[in-house]
């Protein structure tokens, strides 16, 4: 290859382009070499392998040839000039031919992307509010009522119904005296106070008792989604058949044993409780920490990013996305996806992703195998064998990079946690959790 001139600029902040020129005489020594070697295989008609007459291959596979070597010289000249300038790429370069190369070169340019330079930033004055909530007897309790009511049944009882209690009725509307569609039902069971129903209907069925008939008006709302009947009052006549009463289990034996303790020891079942909700709690505690952590990051550290590589972030968000509705039993092929729907979304990984690797480098913060084994087995006592876990974690390397990117996770909160202001706040147990919790 011939001395090659070299010129970079920048488009925009992270765009890159160099102009350079490659040997004409290496090219065709290049295709010269591809010929021959194709032209030793190469099957024609009338001749053996290996037989084929040289100006035969090179007619009918010159073009070929030429195409490969060119792309290969640029290949080359591309990545000496990316070494030499110690140019990390992002992506791949866009090749763009140039006219004014001298007598004997081919001229090209590439354009590209690369990495920004990122500088760890002081967090000193970054302000991350940890959440702290510590698992007591009210919280065992609340956990065993929400366990309650996962169980719940319902009982006949001979008594008007009451707000929660289940109802079983047949029920006719008619708008201005005339039924109208989907306003007719039988043996339809309801839930009185959930708010399936209008409010009005909602209302009318307390106090009704197996056998009842009863006769009233509801008024749809104005927003409601049937436009022939927003706004409307219509007559509704309702016959109530059965009310069942909810009765939630005794916390007994039996209870104990219904999730999962054998012998229906209560003081055993309240210790599997506390365990496995100390477990959540430090869960749901670390996540809150950690995405505070990760918005001090980016907050502190706002650099370009290149849109390469939010390019390529987007596609796999919306791929995934098409894969998430297939599985729900989706025509995804019905269904467009567009990869610019997760632009913004992904342009935060991807940024998360640049400055969280800098902070890992820069203060040696991988992780370390006992911090690995460590996540695996939290993970495994999640399982009825934890020890069977842990070896397919092991057997699995692509389930142990996990463990191991979860734990660089943990001492980058740790590190960051160590550099901001924290302040640890109470978190209400509800609001923590959830409903149902």
């Amino acid at each position: 290859m011939t001395q090659e001139q070299t010129q970079a600029s920048e488009a925009s902040a992270l765009e890159r382009r160099i102009d350079m020129t490659v040997a004409l005489a290496d090219i065709d020594q290049d295709v010269d070499r591809r010929l021959k070697k194709l032209s030793k295989t190469v099957k024609m008609a009338g001749f053996r392998p290996g037989k084929v007459p040289f100006k035969m291959v090179a007619q009918q596979y010159g073009y070929q040839a030429r195409g490969e070597a060119i792309e290969a010289a640029v290949e080359r000249a591309f990545g000496e000039k990316v070494r030499e300038q110690k140019l990390r790429v992002a992506g791949y370069p866009r090749v763009e031919p140039q006219s004014g190369g001298t007598d004997g070169q081919l001229a090209f340019s590439a354009v590209f992307e690369v990495y920004p330079e990122i500088t760890v930033a002081d967090l000193s004055a970054s302000e991350i509010e940890k959440a702290v909530l510590t698992v007591g007897d009210a919280e065992v309790d609340k956990t065993i009522e929400a366990l309650r009511k996962q169980r719940l049944t319902f009982v006949e009882v001979d008594r008007p119904a009451q707000k929660d209690d289940r109802i079983v009725i047949d029920f006719t509307g008619r708008k201005d005296g005339v039924e109208f569609d989907g306003g007719k039902a039988e043996d339809f069971s309801l839930q009185v106070g959930a708010g399936r129903m209008v409010a009005d209907f909602d209302a009318a069925m307390e106090g009704l008792k197996a056998g009842d008939t009863k006769t009233f008006d509801v008024k749809f709302p104005d927003d409601y989604h049937g436009k022939d009947l927003a706004g409307q009052t219509v007559q509704f006549d309702v016959v109530c058949k059965r009310v069942d009463a909810p009765q939630l289990p005794e916390v007994d034996t039996e209870f104990a044993k219904v999730l999962g303790i054998a012998e229906g020891d209560l003081v055993k079942m309240r210790e599997e409780i506390r365990s496995n909700l100390e477990r959540e709690v430090k869960k749901r505690l670390e996540s809150r920490v950690k995405s505070q952590v990760m918005d001090a990051l980016l907050a502190a550290h706002p650099v370009d990013v290149p849109k390469a590589l939010v390019e390529a972030e987007s596609q796999q968000m919306a791929q995934k996305a098409l894969e998430d509705l297939k599985q729900r039993g989706l025509a995804v092929k019905d269904i467009p996806v567009d990869p610019t729907w997760f632009t913004e979304q992904a342009t935060r990984r991807v940024r998360l992703g640049l400055v969280v690797a800098e902070v890992v480098k820069s203060k040696e913060l991988h992780a370390k195998a006992e911090q690995v084994k460590a996540v695996v087995d939290d993970f495994a006592q999640t399982f009825e064998d934890p020890s069977e876990v842990v070896r397919w974690y092991y057997s699995q390397p692509q389930r142990l990079a996990e463990a191991e990117a979860l734990a660089i996770e943990g001492n980058v909160v740790a590190w960051a946690l160590a550099q901001a202001k924290v302040t640890e706040k109470p978190v209400d147990f509800d609001e923590l959790m959830g409903d149902g919790a």
